[in-house]
């Protein structure tokens, strides 16, 4: 079974431009993001950036990255421009986030391993339970409800369900919430697909691109994780994993 790890890095950022080369106690970002995915188990670990400067960044301290245009709405478009640029074959491609540079390599194996069975899910995504009200409530961290089989049915930055009959403050009480873990795996030939894909009406409403693929009638499955990752997008967010790292 080949999994193949692509790590979109884009240089432009509005709130923390050249955002893959910041310094984390030695390291440059995305440095820290090809470390960890290549503890995974994964065949090829490629950086898929539109910047020449982190282009050779990566191949200096030798990872593998290709060229992209710089034209491309998400991360998903991105990724599918790359795997092509690679001219071989997969049994699932990887998305792995290029702003999380402690991911768990457990985290990318849990999806990988939803791939390896004699019918492979089309997509596939990380779901993690909400632990307190404020994960609850932020729309930055958007949840997940599922299907018996753990397929998504819908993701919202709104919690759900709503649950009519509790006061707001007791829903964790009530119900065991999730949220989803910006991780996603791919079946090859439904990666070509949904990348044709016009933006949804769903998608538009909470600013989360997988509503595109579940309104056009695509599967996620899901799988469960309790590992937490630290993102990061603002100057704020590199203090805190230098904290992290000072605390290890």
């Amino acid at each position: 079974m080949q999994a193949i790890g692509i790590i979109p890095a884009r240089y432009a950022s509005t709130r923390l431009p050249g955002k893959p080369l910041v310094d984390l106690a030695g390291q440059s970002m995305i440095q820290r993001v090809v470390a960890q995915a290549r503890q995974a188990s994964l065949s090829r670990v490629i950086v898929a950036t539109d910047d020449e400067r982190i282009l050779a960044h990566v191949r200096g301290f030798g990872g593998e990255a290709v060229l992209t245009s710089a034209d491309h709405p998400s991360g998903t478009d991105r990724i599918w421009d790359a795997y092509q640029q690679l001219q071989t074959t997969a049994d699932c491609i990887i998305n792995i986030q290029g702003d999380e540079p402690f991911i768990h390599p457990a985290q990318i194996d849990a999806l990988v391993r939803l791939f390896d069975q004699p019918q492979p899910p089309q997509l596939a995504t990380l779901v993690k339970p909400v632990v307190n009200k404020e994960e609850l409530f932020s729309p930055h961290l958007p949840k997940v409800v599922r299907d018996a089989a753990g397929h998504a049915l819908y993701f919202s930055r709104h919690p759900l369900p709503y649950q009519r009959q509790q006061d707001p403050a007791n829903w964790l009480q009530h119900h065991r919430y999730l949220r989803h873990i910006g991780l996603y795996a791919y079946r090859p030939d439904v990666l070509a697909e949904i990348t044709q894909l016009p933006p949804s009406a769903l998608e538009l409403a909470e600013s989360l691109e997988q509503l595109r693929w579940l309104e056009h009638g695509y599967r996620i499955l899901t799988a469960e994780t309790e590992l937490e990752t630290i993102g990061i997008d603002t100057p704020e967010d590199v203090e805190r994993a230098l904290r992290y790292l000072r605390a290890q």
